[in-house]
């Protein structure tokens, strides 16, 4: 329904004259007769108050499908670094109608969970400036350290906060409730990560090889898993060589060149990293290409005192996001600009 049919509806249903309408808005009744007979179109200035008049949302003017309202909160996220709580509770109450719905229940539930990711990301980094701030004032004062380590996810000395339980908990009995057939390796790799992260590597390797029998596992993965339950045991000789194995029979994997750059950036090996982080950048069969490679290179020469490399690193970044992936405006794409600029005045 045209945006003109759709007033039209409204005002009818308020029980409103051509008149009424156009005098509560400051406008002449035959630019109200024009957009409801589809001649023209309503001022975009004007659909926040047309919308409280009837006591809807902009969107519901457009009378948009639920799959556009989708894919307009999603946009919004991608676009706005915060949203305002008007228009928050707004996405909250829709996507919440609708996981009533079976057909929309999935999506709806993970645009509900990218919803309060994107609040709390937005909110973390209000936390983060401030608690910076405050033990720039008073180092010695044991107050808003913890709150920095939570908001940039820091890591946490006591075993009792930063142990990964629950969450390994939660993807066992994700895969125990599984019946699929065949089976999705995912939990399987979520699952596995934290265990190494505990450094449970016993559990960690019966995992691995439940997973390794699953049609859709990367073998690339298990041997990545190996090497690293390998470490997990003090046994770095055990570990190079399966790594060392993984590159020499796939030279030109963009995963297992990744997998190899992120093993040697977790020992400090920074060198070695660099090369197969740029070797798996530029061995990614399809573009878009994703910019974690050069962004973790930015990181490594960031470590290292580089601050020119790092900044020629981050410019690759914004590049990527801006030729490949089609980005003007998005907050991806001003967060590496504000990097680029942090990085280059350390640099001075």
């Amino acid at each position: 329904m045209e945006i003109g049919n759709k007033i039209k509806q409204l005002r009818l249903k308020v029980s409103l004259t051509q008149e009424q309408l156009a005098d509560r808005l400051g406008i002449s009744p035959q630019s109200v007769s024009k957009w409801e007979n589809s001649v023209s179109m309503p001022d975009i200035t004007l659909l926040p108050e047309i919308a409280e008049i009837f006591g809807v949302t902009i969107d519901e003017l457009f009378d948009l499908t639920v799959e556009q309202k989708f894919s307009r909160i999603e946009n919004r996220m991608d676009i706005e670094e915060s949203l305002s709580s008007d228009v928050f509770w707004e996405y909250e109450e829709f996507l919440k109608a609708q996981l009533k719905v079976e057909k929309y229940k999935l999506q709806a539930t993970s645009l509900l969970a990218n919803l309060y990711h994107h609040r709390m990301t937005s909110d973390a980094k209000e936390v983060s400036k401030y608690a910076r701030e405050s033990i720039r004032l008073a180092p010695d004062v044991k107050d808003c350290q913890w709150l920095l380590n939570m908001a940039e996810g820091q890591t946490c000395w006591d075993w009792n906060i930063s142990n990964h339980a629950k969450l390994i908990e939660f993807y066992k009995e994700i895969i125990a409730n599984d019946k699929k057939e065949p089976k999705t390796p995912m939990p399987y790799y979520d699952l596995i990560d934290n265990l190494l992260a505990d450094n449970r590597v016993d559990e960690a390797e019966k995992y691995v090889g439940e997973v390794a029998k699953l049609p859709a596992t990367k073998p690339v993965l298990v041997e990545v898993y190996k090497a690293y339950i390998a470490l997990g045991r003090h046994d770095v000789k055990t570990a190079d060589a399966i790594m060392e194995k993984l590159v020499s029979d796939n030279p030109t994997n963009c995963d297992a060149l990744f997998e190899t750059a992120q093993y040697y950036a977790r020992q400090c090996k920074y060198e070695k990293a660099i090369e197969f982080y740029n070797r798996s950048f530029e061995s990614e069969p399809k573009k878009p290409r994703f910019i974690d490679a050069p962004q973790a290179i930015s990181i490594i020469y960031e470590i290292m005192g580089d601050y020119e490399n790092a900044a020629k690193a981050n410019e690759r970044v914004i590049r990527c996001l801006k030729e490949e992936w089609g980005m003007t405006e998005e907050v991806e794409l001003r967060d590496a600009e504000n990097e680029l600029d942090r990085l280059k005045n350390r640099a001075i």
